[in-house]
């Protein structure tokens, strides 16, 4: 059984940049897709970005295209997501998660059946 923890999580300024990392247990892990999702006070659980350990596959949503990049390290078991040129409205609490789902689906929190505990990103203007 996987387990993952995130990281890397803070308080910081419009503009600035910060690298959320979710480290995983278990020798599995290429097996997997692992997901960032986020959630703002009052909105929905929404995708952010995903990549496919066994094939290198990445999506983004269309709001943090160019600005977010995910990344692995699979010798460390770990996923890495890059936040870039952070906006206010990018505040919310990041989660990664993983699935062995392929394809649009991993696009969508329903095909997710292990989560971390999340890590707090707030931006300020």
């Amino acid at each position: 059984q996987v387990q993952l923890v995130e990281s890397g999580g803070g308080l910081v300024q419009a503009g600035d940049s910060l690298r959320l990392s979710c480290a995983a247990s278990g020798r599995t892990f290429r097996r997997y897709a692992v997901g960032w999702f986020r959630q703002a006070p009052g909105k929905e659980r929404e995708f952010v970005a995903v990549i496919n350990l066994s094939i290198g596959d990445r999506y983004y949503a269309d709001s943090v295209k160019g600005r977010f990049a995910i990344s692995s390290d699979n010798a460390k078991s770990t996923v890495y997501l890059q936040v870039n040129k952070l906006k206010p409205e990018d505040t919310a609490v990041y989660y990664c998660a993983a699935c062995t789902s392929t394809g649009w689906r991993t696009m969508r929190s329903y095909a997710y059946g292990l989560w971390g505990q999340g890590t707090q990103v707030t931006v300020s203007s």
